[in-house]
């Protein structure tokens, strides 16, 4: 006789999932939550809803399945900017590629002479813990002169705040621009924001905040609710961090233990606070994202010429690396890593590592193969 579970198997353990609500929230919140899932994962826009002309996808859900980080198929495009002083692409499409239109448009190919540089979607896991981090607690891991001496020299990338945002408590002002947080080179101030622009220029659609329409550059109607967006950006807010997996097993402990002591912590910090928050359950809370969310400089290999705000080419947000080992679900069962997915595992990904990360890799590079694979197994348990 057969059991039930052949025909009902068992529910996958939490700590294999990246979405999900973080613990604690209210019945209420809860429900928010519920919708900005709906909106995030089941919105499919189409040309009678508002989508394009030229686009890069037609849902959000499509370049972050399972909350996951995306794969050559979704990887973005950006391009126009090649130092500090901005992007003199703008009235050309820039800075975001649209590469597929509705019939009876083209694509938008990308300007002769403009630096350019693919972006893989991240995972959207934890997302809401960034958003509180007080700015002083990221600046104080900020060391534009490597004043230790450790070859590491954060630093943040300063950005334009958008009219339409409200700069939260706390936040720290060089001129007019404000520490960014989010995306590959950090050019982003907070959720509210990216997912603004993820609509506006991943999507073609139009919002209160950005009611300016990419192909044609007039100024439209809203084609998607201030509150779906609301919704979204408290789902984002509020999706769980990503679950350690084995924590205790040994071979992950002397892992943990080698990555600190190659200096791979230095950028790749395990621990942030966040401060106050209007969400109690991200308020005041250790998490564990490994990243310091500053820019690194690194290298000569991963410097594609193209930059945002006030970065170097060559610098880098350190992408955090929770959630990591869970990357290939929604990968297609491989591994693409980096900012643009040219490392196929990780241990090419560390190998790729230059710049102010050379020494960390260099002693990697030169480790026992028992450390190397402890290594390995600790990253693919966060």
């Amino acid at each position: 006789m057969l059991s039930c579970d052949a025909f009902y198997p068992a529910a996958p353990a939490e700590d294999a999932l990246l979405d999900g609500p973080i613990p604690g929230l209210t019945r209420e919140q809860t429900q928010i939550f519920l919708r900005g899932d709906t909106g995030f994962n089941d919105l499919v826009f189409t040309s009678q809803t508002g989508l394009g002309p030229t686009f890069v996808a037609n849902s959000c859900g499509s370049c972050h399945a399972g909350d996951g980080k995306g794969h050559p198929f979704t990887t973005l495009v950006r391009f126009g900017q090649r130092d500090a002083s901005g992007n003199s692409f703008l009235d050309q499409g820039g800075p975001q590629l649209q590469n597929r239109a509705i019939p009876g448009y083209s694509p938008e190919s990308i300007p002769a002479g403009a630096p350019s540089a693919r972006f893989t979607p991240p995972a959207n896991t934890g997302l809401g813990y960034f958003d509180f981090i007080p700015d002083e607690s990221i600046l104080a891991n900020a060391d534009p002169t490597d004043t230790n001496g450790d070859g590491i020299s954060g630093v943040p990338n300063w950005v334009v705040l958008p009219g339409y945002t409200r700069p939260r408590t706390g936040t720290v002002y060089n001129g007019i621009k404000v520490v960014g947080r989010y995306g590959k080179k950090a050019s982003t101030y907070d959720l509210l924001q990216q997912t603004v622009n993820a609509f506006n220029q991943d999507i073609g659609i139009t919002s209160e905040f950005a009611p300016v329409d990419v192909y044609s550059g007039v100024v439209i109607g809203p084609e998607v609710s201030t509150q779906t967006i609301n919704d979204i950006v408290f789902y984002l807010h509020t999706l769980k961090a990503p679950i350690q997996r084995t924590p205790t097993d040994a071979t992950v402990k002397k892992g943990a233990e080698v990555f600190a002591t190659i200096g791979c912590n230095g950028c790749h910090l395990p621990t942030m606070k966040t401060g106050p928050a209007p969400i109690s359950s991200l308020s005041n809370m250790e998490f564990h994202p490994y990243s310091d969310l500053l820019l690194h400089d690194m290298g000569s290999g991963l410097d594609d010429g193209y930059t945002e705000g006030s970065a170097t080419s060559a610098e880098w947000r350190t992408p955090p690396l929770w959630g990591l080992g869970l990357s290939s679900n929604s990968q297609g069962g491989s591994y693409f890593l980096m900012h643009d997915g040219r490392a196929r595992s990780i241990d090419e990904a560390i190998r790729l590592h230059s710049g102010e990360a050379q020494r960390s890799a260099s002693l990697y590079i030169a480790l026992s193969i028992a450390d190397t694979q402890a290594i390995i197994k600790f990253l693919e348990s966060l």
